[in-house]
């Protein structure tokens, strides 16, 4: 567990999309984060309250994470003075970034020092079994993607959290290193080696009481020649009993490759022929649209068109809420 609350740190990132992780971290726990840390020069800023590292410690940070991305997954050097400095006034640190935090001597030997805790959110810090496929009990929905990047974390948060409003027993199964931070715990399953994929989702999803739901945080598509074989292990592992749809409107190319992007319609399909494999009953249970780029009335139709086409609950998890989603679900499964 990542310990609370966070300081989140975009350093000198040039925009809000390379502070993703942070932004993510403050939508979904805001009441988790006691102030944001940006160095001269940042571009993003999450709303959070401007601190220091003496000002945060002293309001009691337990943890500063590292809320940016970058191309490589590196940490800039000009960012490990103020890494040390937060593990020096007493915080842990967490980094979604490929690089390992114990990699750089400097931030290593202050930790060795002062007893703190270092996070690779993306690098699982034990093994795993392979997977089994037994089933076992427990609900569990899984969200699914038409191409990787259209909101299935968001999606599955905005389920849980509405599962929780209506007293439903939910629980949020983090498999990416932004999701480990808003969970606290998890595993970045793209970062599992292939054979293990399926085990870490088991992992991530194990046995709970018959009347309790894991949503489980997708990721890539079925369809992506870059990520199929993490969303297919994913599948298989988390035996999921529903699932949701995700999907972007506007895009007519998959993320970073030249592949047409998937139709709703063919990921139904294929999660449903695939996913039989570890459950024979799963079902679609709605669709989620990210309708950012679309103005009232187009997302509007768009999601109406949707529902109508499939016979199934379709929302934006930011611009509507999941609530009919969440309906069908308890009314269904």
């Amino acid at each position: 567990m990542i310990e609370r609350p966070y300081l989140v740190f975009l350093g000198d990132v040039p925009d809000r999309l390379a502070a993703k992780t942070a932004y993510g971290i403050v939508d979904w726990r805001r009441d988790w984060c006691i102030g944001q840390l940006r160095l001269p020069g940042c571009n993003a800023d999450t709303g959070l309250p401007d601190m220091g590292i003496a000002e945060a410690a002293a309001n009691g940070a337990r943890s500063l994470v590292i809320g940016a991305v970058n191309p490589g997954g590196t940490l800039p050097e000009h960012w490990v003075t103020t890494v040390v400095e937060a593990i020096e006034a007493g915080m842990n640190v967490a980094s979604g970034l490929h690089v390992r935090l114990g990699s750089i001597p400097a931030i290593r030997e202050a930790a060795e020092r002062k007893g703190a805790t270092l996070h690779d959110t993306r690098h699982a810090d034990r093994q795993f079994a392979t997977g089994k496929g037994t089933k076992r009990p427990g609900k569990r929905l899984l969200t699914v993607g038409t191409d990787c990047s259209v909101g299935k974390k968001y999606a599955a948060l905005a389920i849980d959290q509405e599962l929780l409003a209506r007293g439903a027993s939910s629980e949020f199964c983090a498999t990416g290193q932004t999701g480990v931070m808003i969970a606290g715990r998890g595993v970045a399953i793209d970062a599992v080696i292939a054979d293990f994929i399926s085990g870490a989702a088991e992992w991530i999803s194990p046995a709970a009481d018959p009347g309790h739901w894991q949503i489980v945080e997708g990721q890539g598509s079925l369809f992506h020649p870059s990520f199929a074989g993490v969303s297919l292990g994913l599948l298989h592992g988390a035996q999921p009993d529903a699932f949701v749809v995700c999907h972007e409107p506007t895009r007519t190319k998959m993320r970073n490759v030249e592949t047409p992007i998937a139709t709703i319609d063919a990921v139904i399909e294929e999660t449903v022929r695939l996913g039989r494999l570890t459950n024979p009953d799963i079902r679609a249970a709605g669709i989620c649209i990210n309708t950012s780029a679309l103005d009232e009335a187009a997302a509007r139709k768009c999601l109406d068109e949707a529902a109508e086409r499939y016979g199934l609950p379709a929302a934006d998890p930011i611009r509507t809420g999941v609530a009919p989603i969440v309906e069908h679900l308890l009314a269904n499964f």
